[in-house]
């Protein structure tokens, strides 16, 4: 529904205050959303690599810190529907801007955590913020970017979270040695510096200008209508993050506990990992533009399913690191194409709101799987708990892509 403009009101004036006009087009939009989650998943990995060490501090066990990585996933949903609620109704770049701040907050005083409760407070905290980034920031990108286009800067968007990966990795690599975890989420400081960047360069987008509800109780309705559309994307959100926190997020661990690496082969290690993770991503997004969104989605989990033991019982060091380059190459192949599919999925005047919802809806189903592989691995080996929990989500996911549909290229906002 378009909400005509009231000439009764002051017009703004397109200058902002620096004196700096906002970038026009999608380049701003797509920068401001990945970096947005770039600095969004950095946070987020600081835990897992410093896993060990914060047991250590807290005098903790793996399981209750890999729990604290479950709570931040769990309150991910909370994040997503509050700011995905203000998305809709007010404009994607003001809640952006509002979050970015808010989760920079709450990292920095992590560094500061004098007990177990206070940290896992803190980590739940997080999720929030963490959880209202994607769909904000992912929709304003989307509906800015060429349609035919849409797959390749979805897969670049999306790498964000590989990349923030690869970061922490960094971090952990020069940071913790020498000063230990707490100085490494001080870092985590840096989002709100980005708000400034979403304030003065990034235009509101004009999709959401042209279908924005007049109230709170139309996007309601507009919400209800598509619960169907929302199970579905919650089913296949779940499988997505069952996939990658499945892989990624005890990985570390796993090079520690099972390969007896130190802080920096776990660092160096992961790195390579994202690396593969990015280019896939990036790669794989731009085939989806040629061949389909669901196509090239099954494609990349089969060949996930298919390097699982060259990933969980590699005989070698070598092997061991080309099958963690592949797997994420496979894995965050088939993620990134999820910010365009589920834009594409979503109707307009909910987009803010639903595919953001959706996706941390499954991040909460599938917020027990780091739980999950530490008390597999308490009974059986880390290389069998995250070979056969890799193996079943990897088939369950090409399974539910499947039976989906897909709106590849679809016209935003006509």
């Amino acid at each position: 529904m378009r909400v005509p403009a009231d000439p009764h009101l002051p017009q703004h004036s397109p200058v902002p205050a620096t004196g700096l006009p906002p970038i026009d087009g999608h380049g701003a939009a797509v920068f401001a959303g990945f970096l947005g989650w770039t600095l969004d998943a950095f946070d987020f990995f600081l835990v897992v690599f410093a896993l060990t060490a914060i047991a250590q501090e807290f005098h903790r066990t793996d399981k209750e810190i890999a729990f604290s990585i479950t709570l931040t996933l769990a309150f991910r949903p909370v994040g997503a529907f509050i700011f995905g609620l203000m998305a809709d109704r007010y404009g994607r770049r003001i809640p952006l801007m509002i979050d970015l701040v808010f989760y920079s907050m709450v990292e920095v005083a992590t560094g500061f955590a004098h007990s177990f409760t206070t940290f896992l407070v803190l980590r739940a905290l997080f999720g929030i913020g963490m959880g209202g980034e994607w769909g904000v920031g992912a929709s304003l990108a989307m509906e800015k970017v060429p349609a035919r286009l849409r797959g390749l800067l979805s897969g670049i968007l999306q790498q964000g979270y590989a990349l923030g990966n690869l970061l922490a990795a960094g971090c952990f690599f020069f940071v913790f040695p020498r000063w230990g975890w707490r100085p490494m989420f001080f870092i985590g400081g840096l989002p709100a510096l980005l708000g400034l960047f979403v304030r003065f360069q990034v235009k509101e987008s004009e999709v959401w200008r042209k279908t924005r509800h007049p109230n709170w109780s139309d996007l309601g309705r507009a919400i209800l209508s598509n619960w169907k559309l929302f199970f579905y994307l919650t089913l296949l959100m779940m499988m997505m993050n069952f996939a990658s926190h499945g892989t990624q997020d005890m990985f570390p661990t796993f090079l520690k506990r099972h390969w007896h690496m130190k802080p920096t082969q776990v660092a160096t290690i992961a790195a390579i990992s994202m690396v593969g993770a990015i280019c896939g991503g990036t790669l794989v997004g731009f085939l989806s533009d040629r061949f389909g969104r669901r196509r090239a989605m099954i494609t990349s989990l089969v060949c996930a399913i298919l390097l699982v033991p060259m990933w969980a019982y590699a005989p070698s060091l070598a092997l061991l690191v080309l099958g963690a380059f592949l797997i994420q190459f496979m894995v965050q192949g088939a993620w990134g194409i999820i910010p365009a599919h589920l834009s594409e999925l979503s109707p307009d005047s909910v987009r803010g709101f639903l595919p953001g919802f959706a996706y941390q809806c499954g991040v909460l189903l599938a917020s027990s799987v780091p739980t999950v592989e530490a008390i597999l691995a308490e009974h059986t080996s880390y290389a069998n708990a995250m070979a056969l929990t890799a193996f079943v989500v990897f088939t369950l996911a090409a399974v539910v892509v499947a039976l989906g549909r897909e709106k590849k290229g679809i016209e935003f906002g006509a």
